[in-house]
């Protein structure tokens, strides 16, 4: 046979082009078609605050850096707050639905979903793991309904990745503690009526946990100033300040009872950095969802830029990783809910979520093109706020000697 009756006869036997269907969203291996009732009931119940209150509002307020405040009363009627923590008002959600609350929170804003995951789970959190039942009863209930916004004070100007070095100092004087030292980077702090404050005991060289009181419409106490720091890529609505603490008097009613060293800190962090992973979850889906639909309606050189090969190739390789990361969340939650979740896994998890879900965005911003740079596409906004998800609960490089230490027995850091 010739060549060209063998490229004929390929000719006759090649079915004839048609329009395949298009998927109608990420979920390739159909995750989703397994959660339960309640699962369906958050995220559908967010979903809806996020479009009737999120969607209209947040690229002004990420623009302007400045904190959608009107967004706290809808939020708190959404009964989220406290995510699986029960009692004291608190919602009692199953493990995945309060995944589903911080997946679909990020999927609209990652600024939102901050704010929230900062007074739900590292604020209330801290008071929930370290408080005694007292202390549960006093603080979560206002927490919960958010008449009562929460902050976490952890990290440092000169300690970071090294926050087990923190060097704010507490001094009990009596029936009070006297606090001094300064704080960074500390979301809701610059506006919040609760914040937990980690510092140093004086007389025996241990962490404890402290919480600052503020009632709604009064002022802070004297010897606590925070500063909103300005000049943000990322994450630019929600506010987050340094602080400086002076002679700062905190009773000792205040000092959260089973906080006794770093190692309890540790707890609330392994607790809340598998929430690293279900935010990436969140923003992948998004500008995931935002290339496919962009590509098929940007028209270049006559035909959708959806049927270029290139582009075919680059979606390909965003729903592969998409859903790589949904895998990863969902194994987690499996373990979360077997109480088998470690801080090992907690670590691996966010490093690779983060860092997935980071390139996800900046190939998602390369396929809008120039357009890709509009925060009335949104992906920019994603793809900034991402930076920071790959910074905060721990840099990516910090997760890497956590699961380094855990393959070779050896700790890269002190």
């Amino acid at each position: 046979m010739s060549v060209s009756a063998a490229t004929d006869s390929q000719k006759d036997t090649k079915p004839a082009s048609k329009k395949t269907s298009q998927l109608p969203d990420h979920d390739i291996f159909l995750l989703d078609e397994r959660d339960d009732e309640q699962v369906r009931q958050v995220r559908e119940k967010i979903r809806a605050f996020n479009t009737e209150h999120v969607e209209p509002i947040i690229n002004d307020y990420w623009e302007r850096a400045e904190f959608p405040f009107e967004l706290i009363k809808p939020l708190a009627a959404l009964n989220i707050a406290g995510g699986t923590i029960t009692g004291n008002g608190c919602p009692g959600l199953s493990v995945r639905a309060s995944a589903a609350v911080s997946v679909e929170l990020a999927r609209c804003d990652g600024s939102i979903n901050t704010f929230f995951g900062v007074h739900s789970g590292l604020a209330m959190g801290s008071i929930n793991m370290l408080g005694n039942a007292q202390q549960r009863a006093r603080f979560l209930p206002a927490m919960a309904r958010l008449e009562k916004i929460g902050a976490f004070a952890l990290t440092e100007p000169e300690h970071g990745s090294d926050s087990v070095a923190l060097e704010t100092s507490a001094r009990r004087e009596g029936d009070n503690w006297v606090l001094n030292g300064a704080k960074r980077w500390i979301g809701n702090a610059s506006y919040a009526n609760i914040v937990i404050i980690y510092a140093r005991d004086e007389a025996d060289g241990q962490v404890k946990a402290f919480v600052l009181e503020r009632e709604p419409g009064t002022e802070f106490p004297a010897g606590f100033a925070p500063t909103v720091i300005t000049g943000k890529v990322g994450k630019r609505a929600i506010l987050q300040p340094d602080i400086v603490i002076k002679d700062l008097v905190i009773p000792e009613a205040n000092r959260l009872e089973h906080c006794n060293s770093f190692k309890d800190v540790n707890k609330v962090l392994n607790a809340t950095r598998a929430g690293v992973a279900f935010e990436s979850l969140g923003h992948a889906i998004s500008v995931y969802e935002d290339a496919v639909k962009y590509t098929a309606n940007r028209v270049q050189f006559g035909k959708p830029i959806a049927s270029f090969q290139l582009v075919q190739n680059k979606l390909a390789n965003l729903l592969a990783e998409v859903s790589a990361i949904k895998l990863y969340v969902d194994r987690i939650l499996e373990l979360q809910e077997s109480g088998q979740m470690t801080g090992t896994m907690a670590s691996l998890a966010k490093m690779y979520c983060s860092r997935t879900a980071l390139q996800v965005a900046s190939t998602a911003r390369d396929l809008l093109g120039g357009n890709g740079l509009l925060l009335e596409n949104h992906v920019a906004r994603h793809l900034t706020d991402m930076e920071v998800v790959y910074t905060y609960e721990g840099t990516d490089h910090m997760q890497s000697l956590i699961v380094g230490r855990a393959i070779t027995g050896i700790s890269a850091f002190a």
